[in-house]
Formats: structure tokens, C-alpha cells, sequence
């Protein structure tokens, strides 16, 4: 493989993207289609690529091997649909659904053309995550008690959303304000060391206000996962400094990255958690250099489709339990 062509270019991840496919000499952009025809001009020009037509002639286009779907959320179904049938490798930003029912046939449609797939949560692949996952699954903490995470920046004062970002504060367009944009992330983690909760529930606030009433602008959820693990979920737009960002304890050990140092208590290894840990692994490359290294021959980690379907699943859950009130099954 070498040819991708890009499938909307929305997303505010765009310009990384764009850095990270003009770093690798063995792979072309073929082209680019965004329903947003001065958008698709603007990023063509800046590949010296073509504009596509319509997403069916980019994926008809013999070079294409793979698509970078980074659209606007709510056209997600459609591409993806269409570049699963076209057998066509894809990373697709996440959140993967606009809704629940969407990410599941998206997962449905993937996993039945049996492409590579990828999304972007590069939080899987910080090295300080990946030892806490080793750990827990060697059972170093013991029964696990509480966790809690906060997945927060300050990006609506910084107007991350003021102007060509505007529709990632659109709930009708994007799906989700704050608590899906950056909880995502956060319950991404979560679920991937202790499986699909149970049952939840979650508070959403608007407190500046300048998207309107509809957009959420952080929240935070509670959750219950087997084994009577629970967990409390934060992620806002809101707050400018966030110092203790994780927290995970246990019978027999206790951990809290804190200005992304790992501070760890674990008497079985005479830890006292008083000093940064320091022997934690390297991060990975981010989540759509992976997708690089995987349609170029390599193998690395990726997210499975159906992973990120779920994901998109228990956050629309979340949401009706705030709407509602009341706590909710999940999964």
C-alpha cells in the first residue's frame, strides 16, 4: 500500500495528520474530497493533489489503497460504508459514530470487509498507560477499588472552536460537545483495562456558554465495572491547569500521574510513591502513525473497530443518563 486519499478534512487534528503523511516518502495523497469544496481546495493545495469529485471517485481511483476519514462526525456512516465496501484500509477520527446504532454497523461493515482499521486514541499508546495496564494485569494492585480520570483542557478560552473548528461545538453536527470530545479518551483507557462498565451515570455543565444551551462544555460521569470497580470520568474544555490527571487504587497499591509523572506506592516493590516512577516504557508512536506504519507493511497496535464502536456506545449512554438523571445500564 502507499496511496491514501483523504475522505473530509474537518477534524482540529488535521494539521497533524498532514505533518505526519509528509514525513513518510512511501506513502501519496492521491487526493482529496471534503463536501466543503473551499476546505478540500485548501488542503489539495497543500499536497499538490487533486480535488475529488465525489468520495466514490476517490476510492475508485486505481492509487487509492487506503482514506483518512477526518470529516465532520455526522458524515462518518456514509464514507465509512463506502470505503468498507470498496475494501479500502481507513483511519477514521474518533468519536467513530455520531450515535450508538451508527458505530455499531460502521463496526459491522469493517469487520466484514476485513480492512485495516484505525482511530485516534493515541492515549493507549503513552508509555505511562501501557506499564498501569501491564500492572493490572499482573495483578499488582490487588482488588481495585476507585479510579478516576480527568481528561480536561482549557480550548474554549484558547477559541479552539471560535472559527474553523466551529462545528466540533455543534451537538448536531458533531455528535457531542466537551464530555464526548475529550471523555472519549479518558473512557477509551478506562474501558481498556476493565472491560465494558455496567451501568452509570453522568453531570454535564455549560458554564461560559458561547455555543449555546446544546453544547456541553465538560461534565463528569461515574461508573460501575465488573469486579465492582468504579470510576469517575471528568473532561472539560474549561480548565487551564489539571494537575493530578489519573488516579487508580488498590489493596495492595496506589498510582496518580501527576504533571504527567507516575507517582506509585506498591509495598510489595518497596515503593513509597513520594518520587516520580522512572522506569516506565516509551511511548508509541501517535495512533495515525501507527495507521502509517500498518497500510506500509507493519504491524502495529491498533484499535479494533469494534472497541471504538463501543466506545461511541457507553458516551451516548452517558448522555442520556445526564439528560435523564438517572443511572443507566451500559454496554
Amino acid at each position: 500500500m502507499g496511496g491514501v486519499a483523504l475522505l473530509g478534512w474537518a477534524h482540529i487534528h488535521t494539521p497533524g495528520f498532514a505533518r505526519m503523511l509528509k514525513a513518510h516518502q512511501d506513502i501519496a495523497v492521491t487526493g482529496v474530497y471534503d463536501h466543503d469544496r473551499e476546505r478540500a481546495a485548501k488542503a489539495a493545495a497543500e499536497f499538490g493533489v487533486p480535488v475529488f469529485e465525489s468520495p466514490e471517485a476517490a476510492l475508485a481511483d486505481s492509487r487509492t489503497d487506503a482514506v483518512v476519514i477526518a470529516s465532520e462526525t455526522d458524515r462518518h456512516g456514509d464514507l465509512v460504508f463506502a470505503a468498507a465496501a470498496a475494501g479500502k484500509a481507513m483511519f477514521v477520527e474518533k468519536p467513530l459514530g455520531f450515535s450508538a446504532d451508527s458505530a455499531l454497523q460502521m463496526a459491522d461493515a469493517v469487520e466484514k470487509a476485513g480492512v485495516i482499521f484505525q482511530t485516534g486514541y493515541f492515549s493507549r499508546g503513552r508509555g505511562i498507560f501501557r506499564f498501569l495496564r501491564d500492572e493490572l494485569q499482573a495483578g499488582a494492585f490487588g482488588t481495585v477499588t476507585r479510579v478516576r480520570f480527568a481528561n480536561c483542557h482549557d480550548g474554549l478560552y484558547r477559541g479552539f472552536f471560535d472559527q474553523e473548528w466551529r462545528w466540533m461545538a455543534d451537538p448536531a453536527v458533531a455528535g457531542c460537545g466537551a464530555f464526548g470530545d475529550l471523555g472519549t479518551h479518558a473512557l477509551d483507557i478506562l474501558m481498556w483495562y476493565f472491560g465494558i462498565p455496567e451501568s452509570g451515570t453522568a453531570s454535564l455543565f455549560t458554564a461560559d456558554g458561547r455555543f449555546g444551551s446544546d453544547c456541553d462544555e465538560g461534565g463528569e460521569a461515574l461508573l460501575r465495572f465488573p469486579g465492582n470497580v468504579t470510576a469517575t470520568l471528568a473532561a472539560s474544555w474549561l480548565d487551564g491547569d489539571v494537575p493530578c490527571t489519573f488516579e487508580i487504587a488498590g489493596t495492595r497499591a496506589c498510582a496518580s500521574i501527576i504533571r504527567n509523572e507516575l507517582y506509585y506506592w506498591n509495598p510489595d516493590r518497596d515503593l513509597d510513591g513520594r518520587t516520580p516512577y522512572p522506569a516506565l516504557p516509551a511511548d508509541l508512536p501517535h495512533a495515525f502513525e501507527l495507521f502509517c506504519q500498518a497500510i506500509t507493511g507493519g504491524n502495529p497496535p491498533l484499535v479494533p473497530v469494534r472497541e471504538a464502536a463501543m466506545r461511541s456506545v457507553v458516551m451516548e449512554q452517558l448522555y442520556t443518563a445526564a439528560r435523564t438523571g438517572t443511572i443507566v445500564k451500559l454496554g
